[in-house]
């Protein structure tokens, strides 16, 4: 393999290569992308095995399903094993997850699906909800052209097409105001205001800890310099920390600075100096950098 190739294939995981490879079939093959798609709507599909089930009782569960859809699920198994570790279970996460799926399926059918219109009307699906944060450039917004949209939950590309096809007559769709990246918003107090936070999240999507890849949409909001010893709340002293990382640079001896509002310089413990700039993590020395 040539050395510069062998390189960029240790640098890059294979789901970003494939990233990559989709996004290139999309801006450069429009028509066959958009041909993979309709052949890729008619394979979704859902299947619990319950012909197949283990001696233990356990059953295998798999599918294809829409993006859209597959969030909504994530998001339903997700919250439903927060809610069990919250009641006290003490089981993994694995198999709160598991659990969740079950007690999701019991109160699914305890609700009525549809509801009544009134007055002798045909009874309609409730709309659809479900969160999904899309980037468009400005030209891909346009009905007349056919664009890209990168999902920031996955960090997978669709086209905009589909965007629109979400949000259809049978979704209720939201619009939040867009936020300036470059502007300066501060908060007296040490709470920190949802428009600051939502912010934060969009200058850095994943954990700002080297090598950690966990959404920032699921990590707290920390103050790098600790409120509490003068760093104030504004978006040049906040980063987004999973819960984990978040202890370790409170008890564990992580200590970190910020040069931007998605590049991050990072003391380990043992003296290492990294940088996470905007995601990517690289090792700089036994010694802090020069900038």
């Amino acid at each position: 393999m040539d050395r510069q190739l062998a390189g960029f294939v240790g640098k890059v995981s294979w789901a970003g290569i494939e990233r990559l490879v989709d996004h290139a079939r999309v801006a450069f093959d429009p028509e066959g992308a958009e041909k993979e798609r309709h052949e890729a709507a008619d394979r979704r599909r859902f299947d619990v095995h319950t012909r197949e089930a283990t001696h233990a009782g356990t059953v295998h569960v798999e599918g294809v399903l829409d993006l859209g859809d597959a969030l909504d699920l994530d998001t339903a198994i997700r919250h439903g094993a927060e809610e069990l570790a919250a009641l006290g279970s003490t089981e993994s996460l694995d198999v709160r997850r598991s659990m969740a799926a079950g007690e999701l399926a019991r109160r699914q059918l305890a609700f009525d699906l549809r509801t009544e219109a009134g007055d002798g009307a045909a009874s309609v699906v409730k709309p659809r909800q479900v969160v999904i944060h899309v980037h468009l450039s400005h030209a891909a917004i346009s009905r007349d052209e056919t664009g890209i949209a990168q999902v920031e939950e996955t960090r997978s590309i669709v086209s905009t097409d589909q965007v629109r096809r979400w949000c259809g007559s049978d979704t209720q769709v939201v619009v939040k105001p867009v936020i300036d990246l470059e502007a300066h918003h501060h908060a007296d107090a040490y709470a920190i205001p949802d428009r600051l936070a939502e912010q934060t999240r969009l200058a850095a999507p994943v954990c700002a800890l080297p090598w950690c890849e966990r959404l920032a949409r699921r990590c707290d909001i920390d103050h790098v310099t600790a409120h509490g010893d003068g760093g104030p709340t504004c978006g040049c002293n906040l980063a987004p920390l999973c819960r984990r990382h978040h202890r370790a640079k409170t008890h564990a001896g992580w200590v970190y600075d910020t040069t931007d509002a998605a590049t991050y310089v990072w003391r380990s413990p043992h003296g290492l100096h990294l940088v996470k700039d905007r995601g990517a993590t690289r090792l700089v020395t036994a010694h802090p950098p020069d900038e």
